[in-house]
């Protein structure tokens, strides 16, 4: 059978459906939904230059890949191309296909270097090697049984400091915004990222569909936005960290257990059965702070980079 590229079509539920299947089955420890795909490219900033490519096999799509630019890095030409293929559909080209037309969508784009994320295994890894990609750093996904497995206590609040859901913040998001700045700044990886612009954090951040803000939990200290704990949710049964930061001036004080603490407690009373969240494998900390909650690591990735062109050296 021959493989079909094509766009994904964002006002088509049925194949908005059809590619998170296809994600959810591929990488199952993140927080994947339709609504979330056409999240990701209606709210996607244009410098991104964003897209979702789809990999189709006698009518049923088998593979998608997500191809952008890294518009918020200081860096320019970075970009990002993470591929996922139905496990039942493996080695049939699905992945080759649409690798190759993510790349030719970023070079045109003006990228200079390609990272991708792929499974520490073999067959992904090998894959990633064979087209050229060098490995670069890992990080492992963590999974925590909310249903069955224990939680720490809640400890009383130290003086001064009141946790709040994300959702009183509706009206004016802005002291979160700068929280996350703050705390991303900070976020090991390859390519820096810098939140310098709010209205693009609104549309990309503030509006996912599938951030929580009833789960999402702040500590407030003294009134002011110190830590915060941001929770995506599928709707159903599975719950996920998508950040946990504290701003500088407020580091050292256990704030970052107690806001995701809060969260995950809220989360279990909500009916979330899985948790999941991620770490740099190099994050000692924060790994130390999810085994502390009984997190367990599921899964690990390696970043992969690629050279599309060489850039031209100043003279």
């Amino acid at each position: 059978m021959s493989i079909l590229i094509r766009d994904l079509r964002p006002g088509d539920d049925t194949d908005l459906t059809a590619a998170s299947r296809v994600r959810h089955a591929a990488l199952p420890y993140m927080v994947s939904t339709p609504a979330r795909l056409a999240f990701e490219l209606a709210g996607a900033n244009p410098a991104a230059r964003q897209r979702i490519l789809v990999a189709e096999e006698a009518g049923r799509v088998v593979g998608i890949a997500e191809a952008g630019l890294a518009y918020d890095s200081p860096e320019p030409g970075q970009a990002s191309l993470n591929t996922f293929v139905d496990p039942a559909h493996r080695g049939r080209g699905a992945g080759a296909a649409l690798t190759r037309a993510g790349e030719e969508h970023l070079a045109g784009a003006g990228a200079g270097h390609v990272y991708t994320w792929v499974l520490d295994e073999p067959a992904y890894t090998g894959f990633a090697a064979r087209r050229g990609y060098a490995p670069r750093r890992r990080a492992h996904f963590l999974r925590l049984d909310l249903a069955a497995g224990p939680l720490p206590e809640r400890a009383p609040l130290p003086p001064g400091v009141e946790l709040v859901s994300a959702a009183a913040f509706a009206d004016d998001p802005r002291p979160l915004y700068e929280a996350d700045a703050d705390a991303t700044a900070d976020e090991p990886g390859d390519v820096p990222v810098e939140l310098s612009d709010y209205e693009d954090w609104l549309r990309t951040v503030w509006h996912d569909p599938t951030l929580d803000r009833e789960l999402t939990v702040v500590a407030l200290v003294d009134g002011a936005v110190a830590a915060f704990s941001a929770a995506r949710t599928d709707g159903a049964d599975r719950y996920g960290s998508a950040m946990t930061g504290t701003r500088r001036a407020y580091r050292g004080r256990g704030l970052a257990k107690l806001v995701k603490n809060a969260s995950l407690h809220r989360a279990r009373a909500a009916g979330y059965r899985e948790a999941f969240t991620g770490n740099d494998a190099q994050n000692g900390p924060m790994l130390a702070v999810n085994k502390w909650f009984g997190y367990e690591i599921c899964a690990t990735e390696v970043r992969y980079v690629k050279t599309l062109t060489t850039p031209e050296v100043p003279r």
